[in-house]
């Protein structure tokens, strides 16, 4: 049995040691890419909802249209943040 494991250890190739590498390299590109990518969508969705709370504090008879526009805006923050997910997490 270990002569079958020392075997495959002493298998790997160098070229199939840099194949690995870049692998790993674009796992955590993708890992990085993806957790910004929802680090920056949580944030401007806070900041939008934050806003608009204050808003309809301070005036609360246009209650209707900031939350028609808070929707709609974070509507468009979803949408650039799941398309970056996406870009983020093809290899």
């Amino acid at each position: 049995m270990l002569d079958i494991l020392l075997g495959a250890i002493q298998a790997v190739t160098p070229e199939i040691e840099a194949e690995v590498a870049r692998n790993l390299y674009s796992v955590v590109g993708a890992t990085i890419g993806a957790s910004l990518t929802v680090i920056g969508a949580a944030f401007g969705i806070g900041r939008i909802g934050m806003a608009a709370t204050e808003s309809i504090a301070r005036q609360p008879e246009a209650a209707g249209s900031i939350q028609t526009a808070m929707i709609i805006t974070a509507a468009l923050i979803e949408g650039v943040a799941l398309f970056a997910l996406v870009i983020a997490l093809l290899k």
